[in-house]
C-alpha cells in the first residue's frame, strides 16, 4: 500500500506578499508587519535601559578617575574597560529605539530615576568595587526579566539584551573577583 503524501501550505509568505506589504507599508521603516511586539512600550522600555546603561558608564568612569591607594591601578584599568563596554551598550540600546521609531533620551535630567541602577557615592576602592557588583546584579536580573518579556515578539530586542546580559554577567563576576581579591575572602558560596 502506497503512503500518501500530505500537501500542506508552506508556512513561509510568498516572496510577490512579501514585496507588496514591503512596498506598502515603506513608511513604518524597519518595524515591519511581522513586527508583534508594542513598538511603543518598547521604546519607553529601552529608554529605561538607556539611561541605565548611561548611569553604568557615568559610574565606572567616575570610579576609574577617582580609585586610589597602593592597590587601584589594577583595577582602575578594569573600571576604566566596563566604561567602554557600558558606552558601547549604551549605544546599542540607543540604536534600538532608533530602529523602532524613536528618539533616544539622552538628558540628564530625570536620569537617575528613569535607571534601574543608581550612580552610587563610594568614598574607596572597596565601597567602588562593591557599588559596581550591585549595580551589575541588578541590571543582570532586570536584563533577564525582559528577554522573558521580550520573548518572540520581538527577537531584535530580545537578542540584544541578551548579548549584553552576558557581558553584564562577566562585569558581576569580575567585581566579585576583585572583591574576593581585595577583602581576601570569598563573598558569594562556591
Amino acid at each position: 500500500m502506497a503512503k500518501q503524501i500530505k500537501k500542506s501550505k508552506p508556512f513561509l509568505t510568498d516572496v510577490k506578499t512579501l514585496r507588496q506589504r514591503a512596498r506598502k507599508n515603506i513608511a513604518s521603516g524597519g518595524v515591519t508587519f511581522t513586527y508583534q511586539g508594542d513598538v511603543k512600550t518598547t521604546i519607553n522600555i529601552l529608554q529605561s535601559v538607556l539611561a541605565t546603561e548611561i548611569v553604568c558608564v557615568l559610574r565606572y568612569t567616575m570610579h576609574a578617575v577617582a580609585a586610589a591607594g597602593i592597590s587601584s591601578e589594577g583595577v582602575k584599568a578594569e573600571f576604566a574597560q566596563h566604561a567602554k563596554e557600558e558606552a558601547e551598550h549604551m549605544n546599542q540600546v540607543a540604536e534600538r529605539i532608533n530602529q523602532l521609531g524613536g528618539k533616544p533620551d539622552f538628558n540628564p535630567t530625570g536620569l537617575a530615576t528613569r535607571a534601574a541602577s543608581e550612580y552610587g557615592n563610594a568614598e574607596n576602592l572597596i565601597e567602588m568595587i562593591k557599588e559596581n557588583l550591585i549595580a551589575e546584579r541588578i541590571a543582570v536580573d532586570h536584563y533577564r526579566e525582559l528577554i522573558r518579556y521580550f520573548g518572540n515578539n520581538d527577537p531584535g530586542t530580545r537578542t540584544m539584551l541578551e548579548g549584553i546580559l552576558t557581558v553584564k554577567e562577566e562585569h558581576a563576576n569580575d567585581m566579585h573577583d576583585l572583591l574576593v581579591a581585595h577583602e581576601g575572602r570569598p563573598m558569594l558560596p562556591a
